[in-house]
């Protein structure tokens, strides 16, 4: 667990639980996952208990598991409460580790391209409009917690967090993984999940597809050149759902996979590092209240 993560990393994710000596009851509570910028982090708690961050309900599935992330410049420090049935408290203070990204900075490009037609803004605004829905849905699967796997196995090109600076003015940072790989190699499902979108022409990512994992963690795949899937059919982990393309604004074949728990984009490469909520061990710690 916490394998490689900062040392301001551990000290937030571990250290700072909230424990009065005083109190009589414990609460459990298990945390896998870096608190890291762009980080997921799954948890367990004992069925029953509420959780909450920033007082902000999550959703606890029948098995006390939940989700939560950080997007890619968080710096705020979380305040994730644990509630049992008694009212009694646990607190837990979580404060992502800072990371450093990539900036290419590249001048001299041509206006022309770097602003998007009428017409073509219509269309961007319209895919905004349905992936946001897509990954709205937050269902009350867990496939999110019996661990990920890569979608592809070829050779990482572009990573997360990484952003350009066209003549002087950043554009929005890379939130995906890229995998070099010929047209129409197969892209497999990196966790079971629920499919929420198949677009096969949107502007900026050509074929787009969505797979809701449960708890707001969806996985998005960008660029794909064919489905072998429709909307609303469960999948497996390892299932093979689209093929590798080149569409959208894309300057070659290869899959973009992305991950998001709600609007926070997340980092696919720290959630490959999350094990099976099978393999957890719960820790018990005394309420604060």
């Amino acid at each position: 667990m916490f394998k490689n993560i900062p040392t301001t990393a551990i000290v937030s994710a571990l250290a700072l639980f909230c424990v009065s000596a005083t109190a009589s009851a414990k609460i459990d509570l298990k945390l896998e996952g870096e608190v890291i910028q762009g980080g997921m982090v799954v948890g367990m708690t004992s069925p029953g208990n509420a959780v909450s961050l920033d007082d902000n309900s999550l959703k606890v599935s029948s098995h006390g598991l939940f989700a939560l992330g950080f997007s890619r410049d968080d710096d705020k420090t979380h305040h994730l409460v644990i509630r049992n049935g008694s009212g009694e408290t646990l607190s837990q203070y979580l404060t992502p580790a800072k990371r450093e990204y990539n900036i290419q900075r590249i001048e001299g490009i041509d206006k022309k391209i770097m602003s998007p037609s009428a017409d073509a803004l219509k269309r961007i605004k319209s895919d905004g409009i349905k992936i946001r829905a897509a990954r709205a849905m937050a269902s009350d699967n867990i496939d999110f917690a019996h661990g990920f796997k890569a979608p592809h196995t070829g050779r990482i090109t572009g990573v997360y967090g990484s952003q350009r600076v066209y003549n002087g003015v950043p554009k929005n940072p890379h939130f995906g993984l890229d995998y070099a790989g010929p047209k129409g190699t197969a892209v497999k499902s990196p966790a079971a999940g629920v499919i929420t979108l198949w677009q096969p022409d949107m502007f900026y990512s050509g074929g787009t597809l969505i797979i809701d994992h449960g708890h707001g963690i969806t996985s998005t795949f960008l660029h794909l050149s064919a489905s072998k899937v429709q909307v609303g059919d469960k999948v497996l982990q390892g299932q093979p759902i689209a093929e590798i393309g080149s569409t959208g604004r894309s300057t070659g074949p290869h899959l973009d996979w992305r991950v998001n728990w709600h609007n926070v984009r997340l980092d696919p490469a720290l959630v490959l590092t999350i094990p099976n909520f099978h393999t957890f061990k719960v820790k018990t710690k005394k309420s604060t209240e």
